[in-house]
């Protein structure tokens, strides 16, 4: 998050079409917004207990080409089956013609030796941490040496059987000739993610035979997954997939609407989407030292994006407060009673510090926006003060992610004047806000610090203030 440049951005509203899709359900004979219950996930209870493979389930009788017989293998095969099962329900009510399975599955080691490594789609597979669709002869293969077990050792079992749903994706894709190969490729993979999103509500259902999952730290995890496999670097030229805030908003779109919904996603749909957005570093790091000096300008922002007639005093010196109606939430508080944002800099800045670039799989994508987004949470509580809003509860925080979102939004905005606050958004911002908004929701919490258990509803709360504005806030969460 740099200081602002002459660069030209302006953040699209996505219409509500895409939105709010799918955000009501009929009961007893009236529409309710599936957002009129903050503990549900997209018109689902939030649940706990177990996320994985269930008990005492039969394996598949389905085999893969070279397998071991060992549980990584095991665990796909059943995923595959369990996906297949849900195409073949669901496939003729969203394309035409009848589904047809995979012609073949392929296991292999990463680490075998290059004489014992297999072929797959006409390339060795020696040395080849992936999993992938291949179109030549419809099929679907697998490293379970290194990608999968590590993937399942990380993110849980359930992450496996995302990747694999996210291939099978593109399977679907080929079947119902639904994109060419002039499509770009990351249509191919957003729609990809955007099936395995539509599978795993699916599964959260409970109506998968092999697997269950909550949609509290189970999901979260799953998504976790899909932050952690994106593209980092937006000016690689082999960055295909997507940002973590694209790749999780087209899980989102299948999780909430379907798989029909997936077939709107086109190269205009996701540049419409991306409006504006910083895709690019421009040759710089993206990353803005959090300083007193930084958060001077970023309240100056604020002001500037969404004012108040009665401006919230900031405090520096700390996260400590004593208040009648607020709580210490560190590394920044905010007390309705004096309207105060204290900071305690230091472990804000530390809350933003960028971690092992080199880890290819990690937890969690650390940066500078993970601070500032808090900082900005904290603001937008000052603005539910201004509206006369609850601010304890769970629809606060969900307020104060979605409002995140919208300072997000203008952030990246061209033509600020220089009294508006130097600082702007960067590329791999948004990943940042999104992964702390999977791993412990500060940024989604209220005065107390109390959020709701859903990574998925945190998102899906700080993804509608990005696309679609304040606007999008108050008819969700009022």
């Amino acid at each position: 998050m740099p200081n602002r440049r002459a660069t030209t951005a302006a953040v699209a509203a996505l219409c509500f079409v895409l939105l709010l899709a799918g955000c009501t359900r009929m009961v007893d004979g009236r529409a309710v917004s599936i957002y009129d219950d903050p503990f549900k996930v997209a018109g689902l209870p939030t649940t706990s207990g177990p996320s994985g493979p269930r008990a005492g389930v039969p394996d598949t009788d389905l085999t893969a080409t070279g397998s071991n017989g060992g549980e990584i293998d095991r665990l796909a095969l059943n995923a595959v089956d369990d996906i297949q099962t849900y195409w073949r329900q669901v496939y003729r009510s969203v394309f035409d013609g009848e589904f047809q399975p995979v012609e073949k599955l392929l296991s292999w080691s990463a680490k075998a030796p290059r004489s014992e490594a297999p072929e797959f789609c006409e390339d060795t597979t020696y040395r080849l941490v992936n999993a992938a669709y291949c179109r030549l002869d419809n099929s679907i293969g697998w490293d379970r040496e290194v990608l999968l077990p590590t993937m399942a050792d990380t993110f849980g079992q359930m992450s496996v059987v995302m990747v694999l749903a996210h291939e099978y994706g593109h399977a679907i894709q080929n079947m119902a000739k639904i994109v060419t190969n002039r499509d770009p490729v990351i249509v191919k993979e957003q729609q990809a993610d955007c099936f395995a999103g539509a599978f795993m509500r699916h599964v959260a259902e409970g109506k998968s035979e092999h697997f269950t999952i909550n949609t509290s730290d189970g999901l979260n995890s799953v998504l976790a997954a899909t932050v952690a496999i994106r593209d980092s670097d937006p000016d690689d030229p082999e960055s295909v997939h997507g940002s973590a805030f694209e790749r999780v908003t087209a899980v989102q779109i299948g999780f909430t609407d379907g798989p029909r919904a997936c077939r709107g996603i086109d190269e205009e749909e996701i540049n419409q989407r991306r409006g504006d957005l910083p895709t690019s570093f421009q040759g710089q790091t993206g990353e803005f030292e959090i300083t007193k000096e930084s958060l001077i300008e970023l309240s100056k922002a604020l002001a500037a994006i969404l004012p108040l007639d009665d401006r919230p005093r900031y405090n520096y010196g700390g996260a400590q407060i004593e208040c009648g109606d607020g709580a210490t939430t560190e590394p920044v508080s905010y007390c309705p009673t004096s309207n105060l944002i204290a900071t305690d800099i230091p472990k804000l800045s530390e809350r933003g510090a960028v971690g092992d670039l080199d880890d290819p799989l990690p937890l969690k994508v650390t940066g500078d926006y993970n601070g500032y987004v808090v900082f900005i949470s904290r603001y937008a509580l000052a603005v539910q003060r201004s509206n006369d809003q609850d601010l304890v509860g769970a629809k606060t925080g969900l307020r104060a992610a979605c409002l995140s979102g919208v300072v997000t939004g203008k952030l990246a905005e061209s033509g600020r004047p220089a009294n508006q606050g130097d600082i702007r958004l960067a590329a791999g911002d948004l990943d940042e806000a999104v992964s702390g908004l999977l791993t412990d929701g500060l940024a989604a919490s209220d005065v107390e610090g109390k959020t709701v258990p859903s990574g998925f509803a945190r998102v899906d709360a700080f993804r509608a203030g990005v696309l679609g504005g304040e606007t999008t806030c108050t008819a969700r969460y009022s």
